[in-house]
């Protein structure tokens, strides 16, 4: 079940699913793997999807490399930015169009067109502009399909260079991460010393 906030902005409650943190595990294999500490790998990932009251959600993503064990190596690659809805906001039926303002630390910034399928929680974007610092690795767009799927985040990138085609770079399946105060307020109405709950 989804729940959605009552101080969501009614503008983007039709992106609530995404509401929460999420965390997860995916596969990583950069476009060019001769570039050092690029090199194809397991990461390991956070995603947080917020609201203020305002037309937009907050995201953020925090990415690091997993040894064979799984356990942390290093950072991989953070994002930041704001998702909005751009059409069909207050339609019954039909899809939304997306626009997502995102920054990356490696010193890229991209706007992200697209759009949230009618009926089902997926989400299809392509990147409109892109911006980087001359430190950056070369990029010169991409692609990412995000969806719900039987509860878990899912999701995939693509990215181009200048010299390389568009191919997958990224992929991970998130589980929410449940809040702790949700918890204890669902717990509320248990007796004190819980053993009656068992009778």
């Amino acid at each position: 079940m989804i729940e959605i906030p009552s101080d969501l902005h009614r503008d983007v409650v039709p992106l609530a699913f995404l509401l929460g943190t999420w965390e997860g595990a995916g596969v990583y294999a950069p476009l060019d793997e001769s570039r050092p500490g690029r090199e194809k790998c397991n990461f390991g990932q956070e995603v947080v999807f917020r609201h203020d009251g305002r037309p937009f959600l907050e995201y953020r993503s925090r990415t690091w490399v997993l040894d064979a064990e799984g356990h942390k190596v290093r950072p991989l690659e953070n994002e930041s930015g704001f998702w909005r809805i751009t059409s069909n906001a207050d339609g019954a039926s039909g899809a939304r169009g997306i626009e997502i303002a995102m920054v990356r630390d490696e010193g890229v910034i991209e706007i992200w067109y697209g759009e949230l399928a009618d009926g089902r929680p997926q989400i299809d974007v392509a990147t409109d502009a892109v911006a980087r610092a001359q430190s950056a690795e070369p990029y010169s767009g991409g692609k990412r399909l995000y969806g719900l799927v039987n509860g878990e985040l899912m999701w995939v990138g693509e990215k181009a260079a200048p010299e390389i085609p568009l191919r997958p770079t990224m992929s991970a399946q998130l589980k929410k991460v449940l809040n702790p105060a949700k918890l204890i307020e669902d717990i509320a109405d248990l007796p004190d010393d819980g053993i009656a709950f068992f009778r």
